[in-house]
């Protein structure tokens, strides 16, 4: 009411005004590979073919909406999160400038490189295929002191809303699987006065942001519906072919990125008001 809100739950609503249901019906009696056909089946005996339902990437809409709503939490507390692509089908950023990743589609920031991640998707798109990528998340003006100890950790808890996405198939939070390379007098980031020399903890030290900027990425998995033909079973388990038709991109990185940052900012946006009670519960306790 009047730009604000009054206690009520928030509810949104969105409306799909161009669903094409009908061109999913050819493979209503089979399983599409790489999707989650299958395994909803053997699950509940029963399964949404027409691209919706429950792991279509679909319901993803409804956390960008409610990643709107956290992001103006959290920018009360001075955090922004921004994610953009680093790698398309192999091909990767040689250099990394945040101010150009919303002048070109793939949110990159190398314009050189999205030129060649360009190439790439054509060649694929040509072939009748698809191309997975990594997007990197930065989290900036983070205060320290967000996340709970032991199972509630500000890290765990973003890898559980990362790999929520459908498409993600991994996450790493700072020097991430490359820490496991080196060796600890490597990977420590120095304290110094005002902070940290290095940043190799990707902002969380124990669970808990340390003030820093929190820097995670996430792999995410090519298209699984391609225009060519791929080999599966039917209800019956009987061997048969099936190639996708219809309206397919040749890869999800566009479209993950402000789910990723959805996610992210729900999960800060979660941390910061728990960070605000423990606050106030301090102040109480010191009087």
């Amino acid at each position: 009411f009047e730009g604000r809100t009054t206690g009520v739950p928030i509810a949104l609503f969105i409306k799909n005004k161009d669903a094409r249901a009908k061109s999913y019906d050819y493979m209503k009696d089979l399983f599409r590979p790489g999707h989650g056909d299958y395994t909803y089946y053997k699950k509940y005996g029963h399964y949404d073919y027409r691209g919706a339902g429950r792991y279509s990437a679909r319901e993803t809409a409804a956390r960008v909406a409610a990643g709107v709503i956290a992001g103006k939490i959290i920018s009360r507390a001075g955090m922004v999160v921004t994610a953009y692509t680093i790698e398309i089908g192999g091909v990767g950023i040689k250099t990394k400038d945040l101010s150009v990743i919303m002048d070109n589609p793939l949110c990159c920031p190398d314009m050189q490189m999205y030129k060649e991640m360009q190439n790439a998707l054509a060649a694929a798109k040509k072939n009748n295929d698809s191309l997975g990528g990594i997007i990197e998340v930065v989290a900036k003006g983070c205060p320290p002191g967000l996340g709970e100890p032991v199972f509630d950790k500000l890290s765990a808890d973003l890898a559980k809303a990362v790999m929520s996405i459908g498409a993600v198939k991994g996450i790493e939070i700072g020097a991430g699987f490359n820490a496991a390379r080196l060796k600890g007098s490597e990977n420590n980031d120095p304290v110094i006065p005002g902070g940290f020399a290095s940043n190799n903890a990707g902002g969380i030290l124990a669970g808990i942001s340390n003030g820093d900027d929190i820097i995670l990425r996430a792999a995410v998995k090519p298209i699984p519906s391609i225009g060519m033909d791929q080999a599966t079973i039917d209800k019956k388990g009987n061997p048969i072919s099936v190639r996708a038709e219809g309206r397919f991109d040749v890869t999800a990185i566009p479209r993950v990125i402000p789910v990723i940052e959805a996610m992210v900012r729900i999960t800060l946006a979660d941390h910061y008001l728990r960070s605000v009670i423990t606050e106030k519960y301090r102040e109480l306790m010191d009087h």
